[in-house]
């Protein structure tokens, strides 16, 4: 027996039929002696109308307003599914986060989870009660108000109620069967991964990955916590339930780095599109510029990620490239010309026809040579770098948005990542 928390996504809920999907998989692990505890999102489409209702009433509106709107969107899924359940002859009922209750911060739509009190739920869980809980979703305590956790959070909610509830395992359920050495659109070589280290699917998540929540990897990892990322499509006939000591049989296990019997030097290629280029040309080349052109842009919260400065032939002055959203670029480039006097340039350049292409393995920790590799291969196709970054199990390079699928192709390939 083993207490497990499921986690279904919008797609996997969608309608009421897929609702009914949910619930075979939902029985099947109860039927297997397991306790249960379901964490839902709002079906598929419906927080992009709730907000889209509430931009429409107001476009400067209370948050604590938009998060009332927005929360209710997973409240019709987790009632539905537990009337769904209880149609099937099973003990259900629904939990919205405040009833739990969820505790979080006061930064409504993009709070975040500081307790869970499980008390209640727990022991209603291990009297054989399925719960049903909102994902996305808590409560501020200082207010007694809603609270959602911004995009994604369904999964972070899944996460700290296993964490809460002491589960086995946390399994995540959406559209695809497991975590992919890349994107199978692009390369249909690319392979499921059985088992994924917490800090190679860190690097995923953040790298364009959209499987999981950055936000959700990060608390598993603190808290230890196993997360399986399965698909809800496969028949839950098909599916066998959680046994403890057999939870590497389907989907991939996010876990522990001394779990992983055989390090791959690198797991996975991944991709992100939504990435920008802002060149600084002709800064002056003294102490203090750096600070000058991104302390106003941390100030206003536009996160950089890759910097390149070139060499001042001269020494005099320097061209500074550096990488922000696409969706920050127009207010990156609003903040510079309001700082222009103060950082001194002559001229600033944009594009946002650049993706980020990275290599991400536990393996590079130990390996020489992973980049000098990557270097030279797409050297080879012709493919120009514009700018590198670099962590401990992860090589990040910008190339030009056109030559993105074959960059993808060569280093799956090149990385021996190809499917026999």
């Amino acid at each position: 027996m083993a207490v497990v928390v499921m986690k279904f996504g919008g797609t996997s809920v969608a309608n009421v039929e897929r609702i009914r999907n949910v619930a075979l998989h939902v029985k099947r692990e109860v039927e297997a002696g397991n306790k249960v505890a379901v964490v839902v999102s709002a079906m598929s489409g419906a927080t992009n109308q709730l907000v889209s209702w509430v931009r429409e009433a107001s476009l400067l509106h209370d948050a604590r307003e938009y998060d009332a709107v927005v929360a209710t969107g997973e409240q019709v899924t987790a009632g539905l599914l537990a009337i769904v359940l209880q149609s099937m002859g099973l003990q259900a009922r629904s939990w919205q986060g405040w009833q739990i209750p969820i505790i979080t911060s006061g930064a409504h739509g993009s709070a975040r989870i500081l307790d869970v009190k499980a008390d209640d739920l727990a022991a209603r869980i291990h009297g054989g009660e399925i719960a049903v809980v909102t994902g996305f979703q808590g409560i501020e305590p200082d207010s007694g108000r809603i609270s959602t956790l911004g995009r994604g959070g369904s999964d972070t909610s899944a996460v700290a109620l296993a964490v809460a509830l002491h589960a086995d395992v946390c399994d995540i359920y959406t559209d695809v069967d497991g975590v992919y050495t890349t994107d199978p659109r692009i390369v249909s070589k690319a392979k499921r991964l059985p088992k994924v280290s917490y800090e190679e699917m860190l690097e995923m998540a953040s790298l364009g990955s959209k499987v999981l929540q950055t936000r959700s990897v990060e608390l598993a990892m603190v808290y230890r916590m196993r997360v399986r990322v399965l698909s809800s499509f496969v028949s839950p006939e098909g599916m066998e339930p959680v046994r403890i000591g057999e939870l590497e049989n389907i989907g991939t296990m996010v876990c522990d780095e001394d779990q992983i019997v055989e390090q791959q030097v690198v797991s996975g290629i991944a991709y992100a599109k939504d990435e920008a280029k802002v060149t600084i040309l002709k800064v002056e080349d003294k102490p203090g510029v750096a600070a000058r052109i991104f302390g106003p842009l941390a100030d206003a919260s536009i996160n950089v990620d890759m910097i390149v400065q070139n060499v001042a032939p001269d020494g005099k002055s320097t061209d500074m490239t550096f990488t922000v959203q696409a969706a920050e670029l127009p207010r990156t480039l609003e903040v510079l010309k309001a700082a222009k006097s103060d950082i001194g340039y002559f001229d600033v350049k944009a594009s946002a026809d650049v993706v980020k292409i990275s290599v991400i393995g536990i393996g590079m920790r130990s390996h020489a040579g992973v980049a000098a590799q990557m270097f030279k291969a797409l050297s080879e196709k012709g493919i120009n770098i514009l700018a590198i970054s670099t962590s401990e199990i992860k090589i990040s390079v910008l190339i030009d948005a056109a030559y993105a699928e074959l960059a993808v192709r060569t280093l799956h390939t090149l990385y021996g990542l190809d499917a026999a």
